[in-house]
């Protein structure tokens, strides 16, 4: 199992107005000994007019293999293309063909997704039609990124429509396709599997709480975010992450489980919106390796 870690947390929320470079972000991964970087594709990071050339992005892929760092994932920016929107079905499949290109150049092995929509942005009666058009979309494009050999996983959160337990089931199965899969968040886990938050309709938990939801996932996840929360939502939107350990999650009973996943090469660990996450790297990784332990 390798170790990584999102490099969001250093341009997002508290670090949104000064941003720690990405070189920087990398050095400091590689000093403090982490095996990867996951690689954040919104401002100031890696987008495509960033980089906008594969000679660009193999460039950055051989920088970060001079310092020993392998890419995780990429998690690249649909926010201007809904995908619960049928109007930017071809715009979105447009959009997923060039981040497809620079998941590829980055020698990364998978290509993050999200169904973007605000909880509550859905009328009642367009749920449902909006429900099989994101699995469709994803379908095509689950097969489109099956030929470059990289994987789709969505990551469900509260913060996006489609968090409840029963509907990220659902998902996986209408997508219907070998290599679209589960990113699993310990944190968003917890706020869609324990606390119910931001859901359609009534909340659905579940009594096992994070445990019992990796069990409901088993043979669907393809990737770990490592994440601890104490059950609140950041700006009432989404999981409030917090140290490794210092939240509500049963790490003990959550570990194994973890641990037994087949076929998942990498565990991210995810400190996204927390301040002070710069100041978090070694003990974060130090309490990584203790749960592989």
């Amino acid at each position: 199992m390798k170790v990584s870690f999102g490099s969001w947390a250093f341009s997002f929320g508290p670090y949104s107005r000064h941003p720690i470079p990405l070189e920087k972000v990398a050095e400091k991964l590689a000093a403090t000994g982490y095996d990867g970087i996951e690689l954040c594709g919104f401002p100031p990071y890696v987008t495509p007019n960033r980089y906008p050339t594969p000679a660009e992005r193999r460039l950055l892929a051989s920088r970060l293999e001079g310092l020993n760092l392998s890419v995780s994932s990429y998690v690249p920016d649909f926010t201007m293309v809904n995908p619960v929107v049928e109007a930017n079905r071809d715009r979105y499949l447009d959009v997923f063909r060039c981040n497809l290109e620079i998941c590829h150049d980055l020698g990364s092995p998978s290509l993050r997704v999200d169904s973007i929509a605000a909880p509550g942005s859905i009328l009642d009666a367009e749920y449902l039609d909006c429900f099989r058009r994101v699995a469709a979309l994803w379908h095509d494009a689950a097969e489109i990124a099956a030929t470059a050999g990289i994987r789709i996983i969505w990551e469900f959160e509260p913060g996006f429509v489609f968090n409840k337990p029963s509907e990220i089931v659902e998902m996986y199965e209408r997508v219907g396709h070998p290599n679209f899969q589960i990113l699993f968040d310990t944190g968003h886990a917890y706020l869609c599997g324990v606390i119910g938050a931001r859901q359609h309709g009534d909340a659905e938990t579940l009594d096992g709480g994070v445990c019992e939801f990796l069990q409901l996932l088993s043979g669907r996840i393809g990737h770990i975010h490592l994440a601890d929360t104490d059950g609140t939502l950041y700006g009432d939107e989404t999981t409030t992450h917090c140290p490794l350990g210092a939240g509500s999650l049963d790490w003990k009973r959550i570990g194994p489980l973890l641990k037994a996943i087949p076929a998942v090469e990498w565990w991210c660990v995810d400190l996204s919106f927390w301040p002070g996450s710069w100041d978090l790297l070694e003990s974060s990784l130090s309490f990584v390796r203790q749960l592989m332990a």
